[in-house]
């Protein structure tokens, strides 16, 4: 008697199966760009008139310190997105100057992207046939940066291109005369250069928060 042919099963458990390993939850990420780049944007959209920022006729040399310091404190939360901008600015050119040093940053950003933020926590990181948990790829990823940071030229180069886009900002600041500045209502007046970026890092925050994190410690 004829035996009964016998229905092929697969096996989904994931030993040695043809699909490859989901390196990254592509939900989440796609959740924490879409949630950046709308933060961006609405920050942005705060930006003043860049004729505004540049009008001849406001600029004038402070009488003293503490009237340098005055205005640079009116000045800076009503063109804090515009002064974000030309930091930025000097950064990306910093960089762009130094192809190697722009290199190491993405592959350092890329590393933690990839490698922790959003690798789904249900599957082990496997480098050379070494399983590495989540703990000790933390602990990679912060001594690389560390030492790609401080240890590197990369760590100066940021600095002096952060401290010449600090020196414009307060330079221009100090110069700009604030007497026609008017911040809106709902704007409070002691807001900070950077705080316009906080809904964009509250935004990363949350995405980063809604990938699987049960198996990390």
């Amino acid at each position: 008697m004829a035996n009964p042919p016998t229905l092929p099963i697969s096996d989904h458990s994931g030993g040695g199966g043809s699909q490859p390993q989901q390196t990254v939850s592509a939900p989440a990420f796609r959740t924490f760009l879409s949630r950046l780049s709308s933060s961006i944007r609405q920050s942005l959209s705060q930006r003043r008139p860049w004729l505004e920022l540049v009008d001849r006729s406001a600029i004038s040399r402070p009488d003293s310190l503490t009237d340098a310091y005055s205005r640079i404190r009116r000045n800076l939360p009503y063109f804090k997105v515009n002064y974000v901008t030309i930091v930025s600015l000097v950064l990306a050119l910093s960089l762009l100057s130094h192809p190697l040093s722009l290199l190491v940053l993405i592959c350092l950003f890329g590393s933690w992207i990839f490698l922790y933020l959003f690798r789904p926590s249900d599957q082990p990181l496997v480098i050379l046939g070494r399983t590495f948990s989540d703990r000790e790829t933390l602990g990679v990823l912060v001594i690389l940066t560390i030492v790609v940071v401080f240890l590197t030229s990369v760590g100066s180069l940021l600095t002096s291109a952060l401290m010449i886009g600090l020196g414009i900002v307060c330079l221009h600041g100090a110069f700009r005369v604030p007497e026609d500045l008017f911040l809106d209502d709902q704007e409070p007046a002691n807001t900070g250069l950077l705080s316009f970026l906080s809904g964009a890092a509250t935004s990363a925050a949350v995405a980063a928060a809604s990938t699987p994190v049960s198996g990390r410690v």
